[in-house]
């Protein structure tokens, strides 16, 4: 009987229509002005309820008015503990396979785990009809981006990446200044960074299992990947910047920065890539960078083809490590550029003028106009009263309920139809930078790089078409048992 009214209750909010009013039991019943029936509410659980999770979690549950019914994560004695004290009553796993597979009333999952795991764990619960909310980048690899917004698509998944800045109203000044034409002709794009905050692109830590933590399991958080011992520090943050577990500055914050460009000039896949990284140096040798990890700072270009709102193409090039780029002549010399101390952002540049815009002021992505003339315009404050990262998982949690063709859904600004091809392009980098090491030998017996080239990339078809062993870092090359996308 359980089970049957949980089916009840699941199709109810997929349909937005009441499936059995046998199960139904109107709400000024059970209780006064205020209360929300339980069928009325949407069960959803957490895979990842530390850290980022946390916030995820708890503006999913929209102060309570959904129920949070499961907490999966490797460790609950870290940050995930304060999640608990959120959610007490909500069970507990380590492995979001079982969560997934004995709780069956499960409607939607935020997923906010380490990059690698995205894909594998956003697969397991669109295959069970879970609608999902996954922190960015969507994927860690751009094959993964791929299946995923296709596997959304057939299952008629409600889905949104967390890049909360699309949600940001102070985008649709952004847009109406380029719709508007105020930018005139726009050819460039250029986007930075203070990051990696975060160690690396040096000798990666000794494994060592005697140091693993005892609440940590360590097996589980490897995920797809091949099992080694525990290597130190690498939960729970230090992962971002190692290929086997992150995707370095442009996994973190890149699907924030990007995103202004690919949404408001309407872009699509770019067609080459073409980086250059930092050397490190040491007594005994120099090398661009250990392979294994991200560099200590990179620079790439991509370009991208005409759009409807981009009448010409388009090159976007993108640093990080704290390099940015030069200031230009139309905004005053003691204005930031981007963000405070001009650490992170995005210049928009036409021919009539240029838009900037950052990511950590106290208005993130706070936008200005500097038009050749001297003309200077802001964007407007934001409300006082705005919700937690501007409504971005309570839209989702809506959509879910309204279901897959609703309008709600339609109106969802990263759901994967659109986050796809942005993590997609956000991954091109990572592409380019790891090809970007590629060594053969040659006719002498020596080591050379043989890759530092331009990229030309097929988009649709998802090849470098230029450079055969590129290809290598499109998709993972192996997954453990159990794990695979």
């Amino acid at each position: 009987m359980k089970e049957k009214s949980n089916e009840s209750r699941r199709e109810f909010i997929k349909k937005g229509a009441i499936a059995s009013s046998f199960f139904i039991v109107p709400r000024n019943v059970l209780g006064g002005l205020g209360y929300i029936s339980p069928s009325d509410q949407l069960n959803i659980a957490a895979i990842g309820a530390g850290g980022k999770g946390r916030s995820d979690i708890k503006n999913a549950s929209v102060n309570g008015r959904e129920r949070i019914v499961s907490l999966c994560d490797v460790d609950f004695s870290g940050s995930a503990k304060e999640t608990v004290g959120l959610f007490p009553n909500a069970k507990r796993y380590a492995d979001y396979r079982e969560m997934l597979d004995k709780e069956k009333d499960i409607d939607a999952v935020t997923i906010s785990t380490p990059d690698h795991v995205h894909g594998p764990a956003a697969a397991y619960a669109m295959e069970r009809g879970k609608h999902v909310y996954v922190q960015k980048p969507m994927t860690h690899n751009i094959r993964e981006a791929r299946l995923l917004t296709e596997m959304a698509r057939k299952n008629k998944i409600v889905s949104q990446m967390g890049n909360q800045g699309g949600s940001n109203p102070l985008l649709i000044t952004v847009q109406n200044w380029i719709d508007s034409g105020r930018l005139g002709k726009i050819g460039k794009v250029q986007i930075w960074t203070n990051r990696p905050v975060w160690p690396q692109g040096f000798a990666m830590p000794k494994p060592d299992d005697s140091l693993k933590p005892k609440d940590l399991d360590w097996n589980l958080w490897l995920g797809p990947n091949e099992y080694k011992p525990y290597i130190p520090n690498m939960h729970p943050f230090n992962w971002r910047g190692w290929w086997d577990y992150g995707t370095g500055a442009l996994g973190d914050v890149g699907c924030h920065l990007i995103d202004i460009p690919f949404r408001t000039l309407g872009l699509k896949y770019p067609t080459d890539a073409e980086c250059s990284v930092a050397s490190v140096y040491t007594k005994m040798w120099t090398a661009d960078y250990n392979p294994e990890g991200c560099p200590a700072s990179s620079f790439i270009t991509l370009h991208f083809g005409a759009t409807a709102k981009s009448k010409s193409p388009i090159e976007m090039s993108w640093s990080d490590g704290g390099i940015r780029p030069s200031h230009p002549d139309i905004i005053p010399a003691n204005e930031d550029i981007g963000g405070t101390n001009s650490s992170n952002g995005v210049l928009i540049i036409g021919e009539k003028g240029i838009i900037s815009t950052n990511i950590n002021d106290s208005s993130p992505m706070m936008p200005k106009l500097f038009l050749n003339d001297g003309t200077k315009e802001l964007g407007p404050d934001l409300p006082k009263d705005i919700e937690p990262e501007y409504g971005h998982q309570r839209k989702w949690v809506d959509a879910c309920k309204a279901g897959f063709k609703s309008k709600e859904h339609l109106a969802l600004t990263s759901s994967f139809d659109y986050a796809g091809p942005m993590t997609e392009t956000v991954l091109m980098g990572n592409l380019a930078i790891r090809s970007y090491m590629l060594r053969k030998e040659n006719s002498k017996g020596q080591m050379e790089f043989f890759a530092r080239k331009k990229l030309l990339w097929d988009g649709e078809n998802m090849r470098i078409t230029n450079l055969e062993e590129a290809n290598q870092f499109v998709g993972r090359s192996s997954y453990r048992d159990g794990w695979k996308v």
